[in-house]
């Protein structure tokens, strides 16, 4: 790193880098990060400890999850940050197997920079390749699942949970999984089908194993009924969702009356009781017996609810009211007013629903609400020794329901195990031969990157990596070559060691989860490849300090 004594006429203070020394720079940094989740990918992946500046603990194998708890500051390592979110947020799984790709396509690239290849040819070449190979997996490995039934959605489910802490209780989460996506089906007016992940709504409770978490049809609340005498079952419930207080009415900050007789005292505050009893009683009138608000409810409150027999619920998440507005066709309500500005309630804002029920679970209670009028939600409520695993296990859990409703909404899935990068980086390889120029080398550069996959799976599980990559590479020649496309479907048996059809052993993925994961690694390499100057600005000091 040395001064830019040219840009100084410019009124430019500071220092840059330039040329290979950037780009050197760049992927080391890269390497650096990549190196740190390596290890976590796959069956046989292992769990990364965080520990932040205050203590924070997070145990997590999970990509995006260990790179957001970093703190990266490196700017390129930034990169792939962004780019482990934006496979999240696309797809919901193969974080991890994008930033190892992104991290070796980059490594490799730096090697033919090395050799005096430009970047431009090595950005072409990629951009080339990316295409050839969402081509080639688009024609060739993409099983069509129009009828997917329940067995091969378990399975897909059960290959995203492998390398997370719910892989040993997969069977019970896979179907779990499957039961709550489908359940939460819409169709919209255009006929489409669509699976909200968000309307699976996932509790945590401490106690009990893992093997013991429950899917329930309706909407879970981690709360209890305001008072004891309340009923703890309510039929055909009529659910009125506030946004304010039932309380004693008080006069608002800076805000004071004066009373000149004394004898109007006693009716101020026999006013500020009946306002708050009024409007219970037109919630009341309406139709309500069950009432949800964000904020508190007082013990006279809570003596007009218990008369009515209704059931009567504070501090609610207002995340949760509105999902709740959702499910049952009500409307959160934040003022009584009307626009003459008196007090009352429409009952069509009650929200409608089969039954709300209070239930004991571990130390504490929950709250179901059953049958929503508008739409459909479940809620799962995960039992595991402590936050960590209660933490973990909701990101695998996430992870899941992303990949089964990708399947479900595309109909597309590619077989996993490394199957699909073996394939491709042949098929990359003999259309390198057909490229009579330059980006030839940069084809086959990735080409070569592909395997990195199947490699760390391999090493992840204590096998012999090169050796099975070997075999995993003869099986796909052959494929291609010979056309003995039974071996299409081959991929790395991690268990036993060996190469096997892993689509018979029900080792599948959404083919979406490839192709995002193909484009955002190429264009995150190719963003870095572009880079060849970084200028650092010192820091003006303070002329006075």
């Amino acid at each position: 790193m040395f001064s830019n004594k040219l840009a100084l006429p410019l009124g430019i203070d500071g220092e840059r880098q330039k040329g290979k020394d950037v780009r050197g720079e760049n992927v080391q940094a890269i390497l650096a990060v990549v190196n740190i989740i390596k290890t976590s990918l796959g069956p046989k992946g292992l769990d990364k400890m965080i520990v932040s500046n205050v203590g924070d603990v997070v145990t997590t194998n999970d990509g995006a999850t260990i790179l957001q708890k970093l703190h990266v500051e490196h700017p390129a390592a930034k990169v792939l940050v962004d780019l482990a979110n934006s496979q999240d947020s696309a797809v919901g799984d193969g974080t991890t197997s994008v930033t190892i790709l992104a991290g070796e396509l980059l490594k490799n690239a730096n090697e033919l920079i090395n050799q005096n290849i430009h970047p431009t040819n090595i950005i072409m070449g990629y951009r080339m390749a990316c295409e050839k190979a969402i081509a080639v997996l688009k024609e060739s490995l993409t099983l069509d699942t129009a009828s997917v039934n329940n067995e091969t959605l378990i399975q897909i489910a059960k290959t995203s949970m492998a390398s997370k802490i719910l892989g040993p209780y997969s069977e019970h989460f896979g179907k779990l999984t499957v039961d709550a996506i489908s359940a939460v089906r819409t169709v919209t007016q255009g006929g489409e089908e669509k699976y909200p992940v968000n309307s699976v709504h996932i509790l945590k409770q401490h106690g009990k194993s893992i093997g013991e978490t429950k899917l329930i049809k309706g909407f879970a609340l981690p709360l209890t009924r305001a008072s004891q005498q309340m009923p703890s079952y309510v039929p055909n419930a009529k659910i009125a969702l506030l946004d304010f207080d039932l309380r004693k009415s008080k006069l608002k900050m800076g805000i004071a009356v004066e009373v000149s007789d004394m004898s109007k005292l006693e009716d101020i505050r026999e006013r500020e009781t009946t306002l708050i009893r009024d409007r219970i009683q037109q919630i009341i009138d309406a139709g309500a017996n069950v009432i949800l608000t964000s904020k508190g409810i007082d013990d006279l409150c809570l003596k007009y609810l218990v008369e009515a027999g209704v059931l009567g619920v504070r501090r609610c998440d207002k995340r949760d009211l509105r999902k709740i507005a959702k499910l049952t066709g009500g409307k959160v309500v934040t003022d009584m007013s009307n626009l003459e500005g008196e007090e009352s309630w429409d009952a069509e804002d009650l929200g409608v629903a089969d039954s709300v029920e209070l239930d004991n679970v571990a130390d504490g209670e929950l709250i179901y609400i059953h049958g929503g009028k508008t739409t459909k939600t479940v809620s799962v409520v995960l039992r595991g020794a402590n936050e960590f695993v209660l933490d973990e296990m909701e990101r695998a859990l996430h992870d899941a329901l992303c990949v089964v409703r990708r399947v479900l909404e595309s109909k597309e899935v590619v077989v996993g195990g490394g199957s699909v990068e073996a394939a491709l980086s042949i098929a990359l390889e003999r259309y390198a031969t057909t490229i009579e120029s330059r980006e030839q080398l940069a084809i086959a550069s990735f080409a070569q990157s592909l395997l990195i996959i199947p490699k760390t799976l391999a090493v992840n599980a204590a096998q012999d990596a090169t050796e099975l990559v070997a075999r995993l590479r003869a099986y796909h020649n052959e494929a291609q070559l010979k056309q003995k496309t039974e071996y299409v479907r081959y991929g790395l048996d991690l268990e036993e060691g060996k190469i096997v059809d892993n689509a018979k052993m029900g080792v599948l993925e959404p083919a979406l989860t490839k192709l995002k994961y193909l484009q955002f690694a190429t264009e995150a390499a190719i963003t870095i490849l572009r880079i060849d100057e970084v200028i650092k600005k010192s820091q003006k000091q303070d002329p006075n300090a």
